[in-house]
């Protein structure tokens, strides 16, 4: 009675003492496990950490790129005209007629004055300070003028809802999103008219940019171009939604929704 009572003891304790090794062996294995996928999940964060550094870097040198093209272009078809023109009325001046000379002499200081305006505009934006300094709404306003200078354009702003600065990187982007389009409307679309609409409410930024120019076939090349793609992967880098509609004959309306704040 004794021996298989001890025997029956010594099986229970065997017994409890595998299950306790097995449960605390499971518990390791769980422990481990979670730790594995742990460190595979903060591997890949900073995977997508780095990655979103390096688009944001490119997005900011693409932006550098544009604005030297810009200033560029501006250098050459308009300060450089003024001021050859400028040089032509002093090279031309006759001392013997007074009249004329006082006329060419005040065109001369005018294009002068106008080209140093222009230099002054163009020393702005050649860097992102007005972005830094100013925020979005303020590097619109600048690159809208500019537009407008040309007289080939008419372009407008309207923004609605309370503005809120963002990140000042996301601003570059969202900025650089706007040349994008800009730019392929002056080169493509063949347009007088653009407006941009700008709405903020208390999560998301909505930017809508219209023209009156010869649009596209809805659909039609806007996953080839490569404009209309990188606008649309860079939308995408700041986790927002970005959408294109177009008739032939009725224009072009591209839409942006940027969320205030990042996940």
């Amino acid at each position: 009675m004794f021996s298989s009572t001890t025997e029956s003891l010594l099986i229970f304790i065997i017994i409890s003492t595998l299950l306790i090794v097995l449960l605390i062996s499971f518990i390791t294995f769980i422990v481990y496990r979670y730790q594995q996928k742990q460190n595979v999940y903060y591997k890949d964060l900073e995977e997508l950490k780095i990655a979103h550094a390096n688009e944001m870097l490119q997005s900011q040198l693409e932006i550098q790129e544009q604005t030297f093209e810009n200033i560029s272009r501006e250098i050459h078809d308009n300060i450089g005209q003024k001021l050859t023109l400028a040089k032509l009325h002093l090279n031309t001046l006759n001392l013997n007629d007074t009249g004329k000379a006082t006329i060419q002499l005040n065109d001369s200081v005018s294009m002068i004055s106008e080209a140093i305006n222009d230099l002054s505009d163009i020393s702005r934006s050649m860097s992102s300070e007005i972005i830094l300094n100013n925020g979005f709404i303020r590097a619109l306003e600048f690159e809208i003028t500019q537009l407008n200078k040309s007289g080939l354009f008419k372009l407008k702003l309207q923004v609605t809802g309370e503005p809120v600065f963002l990140e000042s990187q996301r601003e570059l982007v969202l900025f650089r999103i706007v040349q994008e389009a800009l730019n392929n409307i002056v080169k493509h679309a063949a347009a007088r008219a653009i407006t941009i609409f700008l709405h903020y409410n208390e999560q998301l930024m909505s930017l809508k940019i219209t023209d009156d120019g010869k649009g596209f076939a809805n659909g039609k090349n806007v996953e080839t171009g490569t404009g209309l793609a990188n606008m649309k992967r860079r939308a995408g880098l700041l986790q927002g939604n970005f959408t294109i509609n177009s008739q032939l004959g009725n224009g072009t309306e591209i839409n942006i929704k940027i969320p205030l704040y990042e996940n």
